[in-house]
Parts: structure tokens; C-alpha cells; sequence
């Protein structure tokens, strides 16, 4: 049984923000559940200085 970890973490895009977590708890994507906290949002034209994508990604027990 593993235990209980959750980190939240920004990206650029939401699966650049879950690929960052997935490397820091050195999971595979099947071992955690991803919640989006808020998505991307891109500036005027496209421009920088939009908000980045949020998401709390949690270990999934072993049973």
C-alpha cells in the first residue's frame, strides 16, 4: 500500500502541468487521479502573460 501523496502544480497546458507532477511523485498516469484545478487561459493574440493551467494530482491507493 502506498501513501497518500497529492501535490498541486502549474504548467503551460494542463497535460504539461501532469506530466511535471507525474515525474515528481515518479508515477505512471494509471497510479493517480488528476483533478483541474483551473485550465489555461492564453493572452490577447495569444500573448504572453495568460494564467497557467493548475491541477492536484493524488497517488491512488494499492489495494
Amino acid at each position: 500500500m502506498t501513501s497518500k501523496k497529492s501535490i498541486e502544480i502549474e504548467g503551460k497546458t494542463v497535460e504539461e502541468a501532469i506530466k511535471k507532477a507525474l515525474q515528481q511523485l515518479q508515477l505512471p498516469r494509471n497510479k493517480v487521479k488528476v483533478e483541474i484545478l483551473s485550465e489555461e487561459a492564453k493572452g490577447l493574440f495569444g500573448m504572453p502573460g495568460a494564467k497557467p493551467a493548475m491541477v492536484r494530482v493524488s497517488a491512488v491507493k494499492d489495494n
